[in-house]
């Protein structure tokens, strides 16, 4: 089974060897089984589920949010490389924006089980780095002030509700955190913690 996208790209699964190769006119095969577990919890859904290629090229050419952890894992990891490789990450990462409406750029640190809610209006910035099951929903951003160079760092188990955004440099969110919708998040977050940003509703007769 293959999978292919609109770059000369394309995902060949080799059911005896249980490897797959992603295929350009500009480069020579690559085996990226070293992604395989990442693909086992994000698209499979689950490492007690049985792992296959083919149906994470399935699910990958089916479900949106699946899709687009698939294409990003992919040229995050070709990121990591050098010359014709990392500039076809780029290129790649640029169509993904374009595809799905958000960024996860490339070059940011995310454990395994990503979970995307919706794929709508999300940003992360590249010097973050997110531990294991890390959950993020429709309009969420984490960005950085470029007060310095310092990572924002989250740990194992975090979710940010919808509309909320971690914003600044060095902050760390401990493990087990859950950020309610509409969260504002600029200091260090302590581990089993559920952060509420206070809003009020005024409602006045006309």
């Amino acid at each position: 089974m293959s999978l292919k996208q609109p770059l000369g790209i394309s995902i060949h699964s080799d059911k005896m060897t249980q490897k797959i190769k992603i295929t350009s006119i500009e480069i020579k095969d690559i085996e990226v089984s070293c992604l395989k577990d990442y693909f086992h919890a994000e698209i499979i859904g689950s490492k007690d589920r049985k792992f296959s290629w083919w149906k994470v090229l399935r699910r990958a050419r089916r479900s949106k949010r699946c899709n687009f952890i698939f294409w990003w894992r992919i040229a995050n990891y070709l990121h990591t490389k050098k010359g014709t490789l990392k500039s076809l990450s780029n290129t790649l990462g640029n169509r993904m924006v374009s595809k799905h409406n958000m960024e996860v750029m490339l070059g940011a640190e995310i454990d395994e089980g990503f979970v995307i809610g919706h794929n709508v209006g999300i940003v992360i910035a590249k010097n973050v780095k997110i531990g294991k099951n890390f959950t993020i929903r429709q309009n969420c951003t984490i960005g950085l002030d470029d007060k310095s160079n310092e990572p924002i760092v989250i740990g194992d188990n975090v979710e940010m509700g919808a509309n909320s955004c971690i914003i600044g440099s060095g902050i760390t969110i401990g493990d087990n955190v859950t950020l309610g919708a509409m969260s504002f998040v600029n200091k260090d977050i302590p581990s089993d913690s559920i952060v509420i940003t206070k809003k009020e509703t005024i409602i006045k007769h006309k």
